[in-house]
C-alpha cells in the first residue's frame, strides 16, 4: 500500500458454506437484532458478497415457502407476530430496503426504485 497509509483491517460475526438452512442464519445473526427493533433500537442487517453467492437468497428466499423464506420474511413475521401479541402496545413500524451496487445507493422500497440516492459523508 502506497502513500503509507496503514491497512485497513475489517471484522466479520460470520461465515456460512452450502449447509446453513435459512432458518439457522436467522436464528444465529438476525433474531437478536430484531428483538433489539422490539425493544426500540434501530437494527441493521447487511448482507455482502460478490454478485452470485447468495445475498438475495438469504435476505429473500422463497417469501411463502416456511422453510426457505429469508431473513426478511422472517424479521417481518416476528415483528407482526409480537404486535399482535402486545395489543395494549402503540408501535410504529419502518423499514427500508437498500442496494449498493458499483457505488450507487437505490431503495428497492420506493416508488421509483431504480432513481439513485445521493449519498452523504458526515466526518466526525
Amino acid at each position: 500500500a502506497g502513500g503509507g497509509e496503514a491497512p485497513r483491517e475489517f471484522t466479520f460475526d460470520s461465515v456460512y458454506d452450502q449447509r446453513a438452512t435459512q432458518s439457522g442464519i436467522y436464528e444465529e445473526t438476525a433474531y437478536f437484532i430484531t428483538e433489539s427493533v422490539l425493544g426500540g433500537y434501530n437494527g441493521t442487517i447487511f448482507a455482502y458478497g460478490q454478485t452470485g453467492t447468495g445475498k438475495t437468497h438469504t435476505m429473500v428466499g422463497v417469501p411463502n415457502d416456511g422453510e426457505v423464506a429469508g431473513i426478511i420474511p422472517r424479521a417481518f413475521q416476528h415483528v407482526f407476530k409480537s404486535i399482535e401479541s402486545s395489543p395494549q402496545q402503540q408501535f410504529l413500524v419502518r423499514a427500508a430496503y437498500l442496494e449498493i451496487y458499483n457505488e450507487e445507493i437505490r431503495d428497492l422500497l420506493s416508488k421509483n426504485p431504480k432513481e439513485k440516492l445521493e449519498l452523504k459523508d458526515h466526518p466526525e
